[in-house]
């Protein structure tokens, strides 16, 4: 296997996102290589179906301030400098499969609930990044 050189690590800013970047430090450190930290919040449109009938600039402004506060507490933790800590707003499976071309990157790691039945048909983001990435992928259980 050769050695990831560029990996992005694309987290959700839950409680949940310190256990996939331990994972991604440890194969940061095995390999070498550069980590990109990527967070991309849903236009906040989607979450209403874009229905309301209302001005939504304000908040999403203020959810693209929150993730970005929260991506640079992760970056500073785990040393990943300022140019690679990436908060942006679209789908994120379109986003990360788009940075991921536009870098280089050749490993993404996700977080993954591994979730079985009727949630599985309901897709997650990790499955939809593995689908249709033009690297390897990993997906981190999260427990």
């Amino acid at each position: 296997m050769d050695a990831y050189t560029k990996i992005l690590v694309a987290i959700d800013l839950t409680e949940e996102a310190p256990q996939v970047l331990q994972k991604a430090k440890q194969i940061q450190d095995a390999h070498h290589a550069e980590l990109v930290l990527v967070h991309v919040v849903e236009p906040v449109g989607y979450a209403y179906g874009g229905d309301i009938p209302m001005d939504l600039t304000e908040l999403q402004d203020q959810l693209d301030k929150a993730a970005k506060a929260q991506l640079s507490k992760y970056g500073e933790e785990y040393n990943v400098s300022v140019n690679n800590q990436i908060a942006t707003v679209g789908r994120p499976e379109s986003e990360i499969h788009r940075m991921s071309e536009e870098m280089g990157i050749d490993l993404i790691i996700v977080g993954s609930h591994g979730r079985k039945g009727f949630q599985l048909l309901l897709g997650s983001t990790a499955n939809g990044v593995l689908h249709g990435a033009v690297c390897d992928v990993l997906a981190v259980r999260i427990h």
